[in-house]
């Protein structure tokens, strides 16, 4: 095993345990007496809808494990990265959805707290998102070419 792919699969998990501890906050946030009865109609969406947004995270990060796995085994330009790849670029973009569905209720919330940079951080996962989905995509395209090119290279003699 690489130092740096071990590197990559440490910081992969640095990267989901806050995430799954945020999770299980909100999982008491969402069966919890709520703070303040005024805008409890708009906070449980979105503490649900964070939840589930929970499920494609995890997900992608599975699939980038699997992926640095396919690099300790020599099998990168392989199509099942292709996969992985898109998997990944499926769940940003999934991500990115369900954020933009949660941000005309953080709006709600923006307006009765008269907190206006609330919806601009609200905004970050949106956007954060489409930039990995994008970039999965580039790399995506990229390998794929890239196998094209080994697969052609192999057949000449």
């Amino acid at each position: 095993m690489n130092y740096s792919t071990r590197l990559l699969k440490f910081g992969l998990i640095f990267i989901g345990l806050p995430i799954a501890v945020f999770t299980g906050y909100l999982v008491y946030l969402l069966f919890s007496p709520p703070f303040n009865a005024t805008y409890n109609h708009l906070l449980n969406p979105i503490v649900t809808l964070m939840l589930i947004t929970a499920l494609p995270f995890f997900y992608a990060l599975k699939r980038a494990y699997d992926l640095l796995k396919l690099i300790d085994q020599q099998q990168a330009f392989t199509y099942v990265a292709v996969t992985a790849l898109r998997q990944i670029k499926q769940s940003a973009i999934a991500i990115a959805v369900l954020y933009t569905v949660i941000w005309p209720l953080v709006y709600g919330v923006a307006e009765i707290e008269d907190a206006p940079g609330l919806i601009i951080v609200s905004g970050l996962p949106i956007f954060g998102s489409i930039i990995i989905a994008v970039f999965s995509a580039l790399l995506q395209t990229l390998l794929t070419q890239a196998i094209e090119i080994k697969s052609e290279n192999d057949l000449t003699i």
